[in-house]
């Protein structure tokens, strides 16, 4: 029973984490119809930024916050040099960030070196609870109320706030939202700093979870951040957090029982829906 529930609370963990590349993903294509696959490099800038910043400051929080700001900024001008020039064409978005993917993973190289980083739990993250005779380990708790109050936190902004309001529009109609004296295109570039921050965000947070990070760790958390975002239908924030535990639950299952299979049963997942429900569990398109 212990190694059950240990199960469910590490799936939890994980799609609390592809949750948090996938939100942003999700915000950045169902908002503004930008297919970013450069979004796993930044979620590995993330994961570097964070953990230099830890050893740098001995703070956690610092390290947090540094890192969302280093995801934003990097997000800030991948919209305006690399984004820009080809909204509303998606062949040559695709070309472009996955280039600039590989850029990033690169300039990791050279900033941070070409090993792979150490990263440790602050010490009031170390260590685990007994409830029930049961073993909870405190990160991976940590991880799930994180994760929890960015979800609660994008749907009230998105659909209680103004600027969700304005978003919302201007994907609807900006040249309405244009009219009436809104910058639309400012505050895109707003959502695309968002959605790269929560990106960072997932990265930093992932780092004492896995315990070692690479330069190469962000195409892989990518493809899964993709597979969340199919599977919760394109645009959608429920649909992806409901996907994105879906998929932390089956990837820790199929790790513990069927180690060979783990991906495949995540792609699985992904076919099993999209037969059933080819736009996806939540698949109103652009919809939040």
């Amino acid at each position: 029973m212990n190694g059950f529930i240990n199960l469910i609370v590490n799936g939890l963990a994980t799609g609390m984490l592809v949750f948090l590349l996938a939100s942003g993903l999700t915000l950045i294509f169902g908002l503004m119809s930008v297919l970013n696959f450069a979004h796993g490099g930044l979620f590995a800038w993330g994961a570097y930024s964070g953990v230099w910043l830890y050893a740098a400051t001995n703070s956690f929080v610092l390290a947090i916050v540094g890192a969302i700001l280093v995801g934003m900024l990097l997000g800030f001008m991948m919209e305006r040099i690399v984004i820009r020039p080809v909204y509303g064409n998606h062949v040559q978005q695709i070309l472009v960030t996955l280039g600039v993917m590989l850029v990033l993973s690169e300039l990791l190289k050279v900033v941070f070196g070409p090993n792979p980083l150490k990263a440790d739990a602050p010490p009031i993250l170390s260590g685990s609870w007994e409830v029930g005779g049961v073993i909870l380990i405190k990160y991976r708790i940590f991880i799930i109320v994180i994760g929890a109050l960015v979800y609660g936190g994008l749907l009230f902004i998105l659909k209680r706030t103004k600027i969700g309001l304005i978003v919302r529009a201007g994907v609807m109609n900006p040249e309405m939202v244009q009219a009436l004296g809104i910058p639309i295109r400012r505050v895109f570039t707003l959502v695309f700093m968002v959605g790269a921050g929560l990106a960072a965000l997932g990265g930093v947070l992932l780092a004492p979870y896995s315990g070692v990070i690479f330069a190469e760790m962000g195409m892989q958390f990518a493809i899964l951040a993709f597979i969340v975002v199919v599977i919760g239908g394109m645009g959608s924030i429920q649909g992806s957090a409901l996907a994105a535990l879906l998929v932390g639950l089956s990837g820790a299952f199929m790790a513990y029982y069927v180690p060979d299979l783990s991906l495949a049963g995540n792609m699985l997942l992904m076919v099993v829906v999209l037969l059933i429900k080819p736009s996806g569990l939540f698949g109103a398109k652009g919809g939040a």
